[in-house]
């Protein structure tokens, strides 16, 4: 875990592979995972690649396990995924397992298709089944006659009982058939329309619902027939059915024939089903020997397909014998890759083992940090705001203590930090059983992905908590309270009545007696929990709390730039940059802390009113101002010591302003009469290297130093691209940097007084809540209260877990976000640099590598 401080030296490798080996070498470095490939053949087209046409196949095999997949789904199969990613295949086994996936879905499709036609025919029988029965019903119901009579034509009869008009000109005819319920209102009105109300149109509900053959949707339908007479208007009814999709059946006109008719369909339909139900036995028995393997197809399939690819980005070289790559590789993995490589070229059977050979090269290499699944969600939330440039120092191991902390001083409470122990601790131990089941619920996987990140701040805030003495906005007395009242007050003590007087009683913290005099052991005395002016006594703790925090970690991030030039061996940016930022801060934000920290320590329940006010010191500091009589001296030559200070940092202004333009610009001079003209550009080169290693605190430095920095520190952007040295634009910069550092010091300090506004707002929000649910509940002292407290107990505690755990929690999660991104890491790091993606099967199934 060395490289958790600064990301791994990485080389750039040529590797050479016979043909042969290429595939099965490549697919031993992907299962490593520590490799990551260039392309070599940018200008060639995708679809000219070499290997297109394996790709294609690959993504026709993905086609076909999609298929499956689905159909598995539809009938809620249970896919079984293998304990153990199966071993990518080799090329020739790709032949065998496409040809036992199309023949599987071709047999599956052959299936569905004659499964489809099955259904189709039993829904149109099942439709002529009800019409028929619904035709009988009416006919009967039309004609009040029993079934024995129904020997002859019924039409006939019909007509004489509902159109006697139409006996004279001829016999009615009708016609039978089945419709959607939905479009039933349109079709009888239309009918109505054309037809000029010359017909008569009687239509029934289906009782059952039935299945769509196609979608397998249920459908509502109706029963219809319409009487009408000549074949014009027959003709215009055979056209509005086939416009509405309405299915028209032949119905027999007698009685007798109709009866023969259902009997004959019902035959049918138990046929049918016997043979559907047949079909799907064979259907699911398919699938669910496919389900068996199909998870382990799909991981074979996808192996290959990424093998190709990584074969795509790769050359042939003339000889078409040799598979030429290029890779960057972490130096101490070398060993690692060999032994890979040695396997893939046994596996396949060459006897040509891989070369490796280092390339010499300028090209930036990738940002790599290993991780593990403790410190991957510190190291993302790292990466979420730039990634490192090369070997540039990792704020990661830092972040994984000091981003708690700030979270925890801002959240800080008992109970709410054991309310998120408890989730935190849950997912570490089910993490094995939650990975297992993936979902896509982005917030899910967001916290889940972070459990560790929750369980550190849970920690810390519990920890945070003990220190405010605060739980659910109540405090522990543990010690018991150093607090006395005067002794004015009856003896020293409170008694019922003085307590119910209502007058304001005063503590004293100079009476003697137990525990009097002395602070209290840990954290805040639980007395500040009934005091009226418990508010301005937290204000000032915690405001000067967030300035020693702030100002402490702002020092450690400017120290940890100086291990980052150290490590580039950039002097000129120790002594000009390093050295000059550190006078400053400490010379006056330094003096702050230490006013701080001596007033603490000097002053105590005895002399505290004596003491005097740090903010008019530091203010009178500036202003060379000493003889205010309202505010005496903290020390002996205060006077001295703080005109030293302030000349001193003032001194560091010029310093950091002045210097370093006119020492690059002098030894760009230097350079040039050293060098014959031919050379000049080399020259522009070097000291252009120079000026980019200077600040990386602005946008524009920020890449040049990128370039310094991957260059090994001392190849920049401007070098790369030959231009000339320019004394006005690295001026610029130099100032640029110099007032952006100065006054970020004040404002970066007044940005960590965020701590001490949202830990305010936390209690209060905890205290408004106990006093206003909870405090309501309990003060009630009938039978009636006892049952309301369980009720209240509810609301409270969804109020807390809503309002002061997820809003509250969010809210310091992402104000401790922006003290590390802007307060911190500007102080030593860039995150201009790219970050290193292996081919890596794990990534790839896991669902994390880039695309």
């Amino acid at each position: 875990m060395g490289s958790i401080f600064r990301s791994e030296e990485m080389c750039l490798t040529q590797l050479i592979l016979q043909v042969e080996a290429g595939y099965c070498c490549i697919a031993e470095l992907g299962e490593l995972g520590l490799v990551q490939f260039r392309d070599l053949n940018m200008t060639v087209n995708n679809f000219q690649r070499r290997y297109v046409s394996e790709v294609r196949r690959c993504e026709g095999m993905e086609r076909i396990l999609r298929f499956l997949e689905c159909e598995m789904q539809n009938d809620e199969i249970i896919i079984h995924n293998p304990e153990k990613p199966p071993q990518t295949p080799l090329p020739r086994e790709m032949i065998d397992l496409e040809t036992g996936l199309e023949k599987l879905e071709g047999e599956l499709q052959e299936v569905n298709r004659n499964q489809q036609t099955l259904k189709q025919n039993f829904l149109e029988l099942t439709e002529l089944k009800h019409l028929l029965k619904k035709t009988q019903d009416f006919f009967e119901a039309e004609a009040n006659l029993p079934d024995d009579f129904f020997n002859e034509d019924t039409s006939s009869l019909l007509e004489l009982r509902t159109v006697p008009t139409a006996a004279a000109a001829g016999k009615l005819g009708f016609t039978a058939g089945v419709i959607g319920r939905e479009r039933m209102a349109s079709f009888e009105r239309l009918l109505w329309r054309v037809c000029r109300g010359n017909i008569y149109v009687k239509y029934s509900e289906l009782d059952t619902t039935l299945e769509d053959p196609v979608t397998k949707e249920e459908v509502k339908k109706n029963v219809f027939i319409i009487f009408y007479q000549g074949d014009q208007l027959k003709q215009k009814i055979k056209k509005i059915c086939e416009g509405f999709k309405a299915t028209v059946y032949p119905c027999p006109e007698s009685a007798s024939e109709r009866r023969d008719m259902a009997a004959d369909v019902n035959v049918r339909i138990e046929d049918l089903n016997s043979v559907i139900t047949q079909t799907e036995s064979h259907r699911q028995r398919v699938l669910l020997e496919a389900a068996k393997n199909l998870g382990s197809w799909n991981v074979k399939v996808k192996k290959m397909k990424a093998v190709y690819h990584v074969l795509n980005l790769c050359n042939i070289d003339v000889t078409q014998q040799c598979v030429i790559a290029e890779i960057w590789c972490p130096v101490p993995d070398k060993e690692r890759i060999k032994k890979a490589l040695q396997l893939g070229m046994e596996r396949s059977g060459s006897t040509i083992p891989p070369i490796l050979t280092n390339i010499p090269t300028n090209l930036v290499p990738p940002t790599f940090n290993r991780t593990n699944k403790f410190t991957a969600g510190f190291q993302n939330i790292v990466d979420a705001y730039g990634v490192g440039n090369y070997r540039e120092m990792n704020p990661t191991p830092y972040t994984i203590i000091t981003f708690p902390f700030l979270f925890a001083v801002m959240f800080g409470d008992c109970g709410h930090g054991l309310v998120m122990l408890g989730f935190a601790a849950w997912m570490v131990m089910n993490e094995k059983q939650l990975l297992a089941t993936k979902t896509d619920n982005e917030i899910w996987n967001t916290f889940f992905g972070g459990r560790y990140l929750i369980f550190m701040m849970s920690i810390f805030s519990i920890y945070t908590g003990f220190i405010y003495n605060d739980c659910f906005a109540k405090s522990f007395n543990i010690f018991g309270s150093s607090w006395r009242v005067r002794p004015m007050f009856t003896n020293g003590t409170w008694t019922d009545t003085l307590v119910h007087s209502g007058i304001d009683l005063q503590l004293d913290p100079r009476v003697t007696g137990v525990f009097s005099g002395n602070p209290y052991p840990f954290g805040i005395d639980p007395i500040w929990n009934i005091a009226k002016n418990k508010l301005t006594f937290l204000n000032s703790y915690k405001m000067k709390m967030s300035v020693v925090l702030g100002i402490t970690q702002m020092v450690f991030g400017v120290i940890v730039g100086l291990i980052n030039h150290i490590n580039f061996r950039n002097r000129m940016n120790i002594v000009l940059q390093f050295i000059p930022e550190i006078i400053f801060i400490l010379c006056l934000f330094g003096y702050l802390v230490f006013m701080i920290i001596f007033k603490w320590c000097t002053y105590n329940a005895f002399n505290s009113q004596d003491a005097p006010s740090i903010l008019i010191h530091f203010i009178n500091m500036f202003l060379f101002n000493y003889n205010d009589p309202t505010n005496p001296p903290l020390y002996e030559h205060q006077k001295e010591v703080q005109s030293f200070l302030v000349i001193f940092a003032l001194i560091a202004v010029p310093w950091m302003l002045l210097i370093k333009p006119f020492v690059l610009r002098a030894n760009h001079k230097k350079a040039q009469h050293r060098l014959p003209p031919s050379s000049a550009p080399e020259v522009h080169v070097e000291i252009s290297d120079m000026e980019n290693s200077q600040s990386n605190h602005t946008k524009e430095e920020k890449k040049e130093d990128h370039g310094a920095v991957q260059g090994g520190g001392h190849g920049g952007g401007h070098g790369e691209h030959g231009e000339e040295f320019d004394f006005g634009d690295i001026f610029v910069h130099q100032a640029i940097h110099t007032i952006e550092y100065c006054l970020g010091c004040i404002s970066n300090t007044a940005s960590y007084l965020r701590l001490w506004a949202l830990s305010l707002a936390h209690a209060q929000l905890s205290e408004v809540l106990w006093t206003m649910v909870m405090h309501a509940g309990l003060s009630s002292a009938s039978w009636g209260g006892l049952i309301g407290v369980f009720i209240i107990f509810a609301a409270f505690a969804v109020l807390t877990i809503a309002i002061l755990l997820v809003m509250e929690g969010l809210s310091a999660f992402l104000h401790a976000l922006r003290l590390h991104w802007v307060e911190f890491q500007n102080k030593f790091y860039s995150g201009t640099g790219y970050i290193f993606s292996p081919f890596s099967f794990q990534r790839m199934l896991d669902g994390t590598a880039d695309e």
